[in-house]
This record gives C-alpha cells, structure tokens and sequence, in this order.
C-alpha cells in the first residue's frame, strides 16, 4: 500500500471517530453549545468591517448551529454567502443568503440558497469540518471543496478562515496531506484557538 493510501485510512479513521463522538452528543447539549460557540464566533465576525462578505454554512446532521451568528451578521448588513458544490473536482461558489430566505436542497442533500441568489466572494470563511488539531488543520468530509477553495481564495486576496466545530471533535495531530489548507483560527463552545 503506498503512502496516500495509508495516510487516507488514516485520515478515514481520525474522521469516523470525531463524528462518532459529535454523534454521540445530546441534542440539549448541541443547542447550548452552539449558542455559547456562536457567541465567541461574533467576538471574533463583529471586529471585521460590516462590508466584508462572509461565508458559513447551514448545520446538517450534528453540526455545530451558527444559525444565531448568522442572522446578527445579516441584520448589520454583512454579505454572508452559503457553499455550493459546482462539481466534484472544483472549488465552492457562495450564494448569498438573506434573512428570510428560502433555501433548496443541494448536492449532498445540504440546504442552500436557490440558484438565483447573488454570487458573493467571502474574505472570511467559516469552515465545517469532522476533526481539527490546534495547529490549524481540519478533516473535512472527504471531497476537499474547502481546501481547493481556500487556495484558489489565498491566491487572490487576504481571507480569514475560521473553523467552527464542537471542542470534542478536536483531536491531538491531523494527519496532514500535501493538499490541506490550514485555518487561521477555529471556534468551540469554549473558545477561540488562534493557529497561526
């Protein structure tokens, strides 16, 4: 077996047991502490300017909620922008999602805005992920939408990429493949971990 191979089932495994855990989380304790990390995401979001278009992401399954920090962005007037898979192989685009908005199931049965909204290109980006590691580097969902649109996004302009996870997805070393973009900071109900 060659060493992508082996770093993959690596990979594969740090990624079943985080979600196995998040999984294993109450639904009580996922509502509580996605208000608590929502709070912390805004420390961070209110101190960039209100211009500055930002990319989240809707939950699904047991995701972390960033619903809360959404909405108070969308009120102030900031651009927040939802992932959309064009196809496998290529980065994400964002679609503009205001309050009120309804949304359309997507690729991977993920909730987005329909395909008429705005097209917005996010300076911040926060990130979903299974695991993460204090170093910065996250284990996605396996396609690798967020790394190639992390770099495609760092060769054009200045980002701020934020991961926002439960603490318990946090595991001591992601395995690292030559492709991972790391994050500048990442989010828990029990605070902010600057990376870099």
């Amino acid at each position: 077996m060659s060493d992508p191979d082996i770093l993959a089932r690596r990979k594969a495994s740090q990624r079943t047991a985080a979600l196995s855990r998040r999984d294993g989380l109450y639904a009580g304790f996922r509502a509580r502490a996605s208000r608590e990390a929502c709070g912390n995401l805004l420390d961070i979001l209110l101190n960039q300017p209100s211009t500055l278009p930002v990319s989240a992401f809707l939950a699904s399954r047991s995701e972390i909620d960033s619903a809360a920090a959404m909405k108070v962005l969308q009120r102030r007037g900031t651009p927040v922008g939802m992932p959309v898979v064009v196809k496998r192989g290529l980065p994400l685009v964002f679609r503009r999602l205001r309050l009120g908005d309804k949304t359309v199931k997507g690729a991977y049965d993920i909730e987005m805005p329909p395909e008429t909204a705005e097209l917005i290109e996010p300076s911040v980006f926060i990130v979903p992920l299974a695991a993460f590691d204090r170093r910065g580097y996250r284990i996605g969902y396996g396609g690798g939408f967020y790394d190639r649109t992390l770099e495609a996004a760092r060769k054009k302009r200045q980002v701020l990429a934020v991961g926002f996870a439960f603490a318990c997805q946090e595991i001591g070393q992601v395995v690292r493949e030559s492709f991972d973009q790391p994050l500048d900071m990442i989010v828990t109900e029990r605070g902010i971990i600057t990376c870099r």
